[in-house]
């Protein structure tokens, strides 16, 4: 009776009120009736007449009235269960879409949270990848800087050069066969020297006129160029006759010095664009070589001496080698009567086998009771009494 049918002007409209008016109206009516038939008692009786079926006329009317309120409030009741069923199933299906929505919502959810999960564990790789990646050029810079600062002051970069050409010489010789800052008989001490087998020593220098070359890099324009290229020509044919002239002495020292140029892009450089000094070193019987070159021309001085050692201990390895040859004879000799002994053994080992088969055969012929002469006891095997002195064959 409270479900609403309507609204009008946004005032709902229900069931029960509706009904109520319906029957306030009929009651009015009826009182109206009532009002006109008590008033016109007093009339003819055609206006009786009239007024009777006038009532019976309204009668009728109020009775079709009353059954249009009844097919109205089962219309009415009708409707308002098919809006009740409408409802449920629209609320039905509104909740069936919301639980669709939130359940897609929170698979929306969980994977959203997965992938940044995900993303942000990577970018936590990433960024110790770039802290790491960070750390290593921090120390690369410290050590650039070192560097630079190393070959910007003249006796740190000749200390460099020093250490580079001790390390590949070190590394490619034997102890005994170099000695660095080795005194000669004018008094000058080269960086290093190499003692051949002639005893003469093959001087190497590891200083380098590197400033030259920086100027020559930096040059910008075609004037600074040849500037720069004319004072490193300058510069190491200076240092080359330096060289020449301390280091090369006649009888006491090899005829050849080295001169190491302690960076590879130099040494290349100067071997590209000032030929014209590399032959005149050539002429001061001068060697430049680089770090590459410098190991091969040690590697080289290693084979000579190892050469030299074999040549010297020559006489002492033929003596060797016949002594060999002697205890190889008499190892040859002691293994033949090995191998005697080892066939020995295994005469031996064969008698014995033979001798434990006789013995199972008696054995088997005690257990049957057999003792019938055999043809063991009868005809004994004659390679028994082959080596009389033996025990075992007295025994069988």
């Amino acid at each position: 009776m409270n479900e609403i049918l309507f609204a009008i002007d946004g005032t709902p409209i229900r069931l029960g009120a509706v009904l109520l008016t319906l029957a306030a109206l009929t009651v009015v009516l009826l009182a109206a009736i009532a009002v006109v038939i008590a008033r016109s008692s007093g009339r003819n009786q055609t206006a009786t007449l009239a007024q009777a079926m006038r009532a019976d006329e309204l009668e009728e009317r109020v009775a079709d009235l009353l059954k249009a309120q009844t097919e109205a409030h089962g219309r009415i009741d009708a409707m308002g269960q098919a809006l009740a069923n409408r409802q449920a199933e629209m609320a039905r299906a509104v909740s069936e879409r919301l639980d669709a929505v939130g359940h897609r919502v929170g698979q929306s959810m969980e994977q959203t949270t997965r992938h940044t999960a995900e993303s942000l564990r990577a970018l936590h790789e990433r960024l110790g990848i770039i802290d790491n990646a960070h750390k290593n050029l921090t120390e690369l810079t410290t050590q650039v800087t070192t560097l630079r600062d190393v070959l910007a002051n003249k006796q740190a970069r000749g200390a460099f050069g020093q250490a580079r050409m001790e390390a590949i010489v070190q590394d490619g010789l034997p102890k005994g066969s170099f000695e660095f800052q080795f005194t000669l008989s004018n008094g000058k001490r080269p960086d290093c020297v190499v003692f051949l087998p002639d005893q003469r020593p093959l001087c190497i220098d590891a200083k380098f006129p590197l400033e030259s070359v920086t100027a020559l890099r930096e040059a910008k324009s075609d004037e600074e160029r040849k500037g720069a290229a004319q004072r490193l020509r300058q510069d190491v044919t200076r240092h080359i006759g330096d060289i020449a002239e301390k280091y090369l002495v006649a009888g006491e020292t090899q005829d050849t010095a080295l001169m190491f140029v302690p960076s590879e892009s130099v040494y290349a450089e100067i071997h590209e664009g000032f030929d014209d000094v590399v032959q005149k070193a050539y002429r001061a019987r001068v060697v430049l070589v680089s770090p590459s070159l410098l190991m091969l021309a040690i590697q080289v001085m290693q084979q000579i001496l190892k050469d030299a050692r074999m040549r010297d201990a020559a006489d002492q390895i033929r003596t060797e080698v016949i002594n060999m040859m002697a205890d190889v004879e008499r190892l040859r000799d002691r293994v033949s009567k090995l191998g005697s002994h080892f066939d020995q053994v295994g005469e031996d080992v064969r008698q014995v086998l033979i001798s434990v088969t006789k013995i199972g055969k008696r054995a088997a012929r005690i257990e049957e009771l057999d003792f019938s002469p055999s043809e063991d006891t009868a005809a004994p095997a004659p390679e028994l009494f082959v080596a009389p002195t033996r025990k075992i064959q007295a025994g069988e």
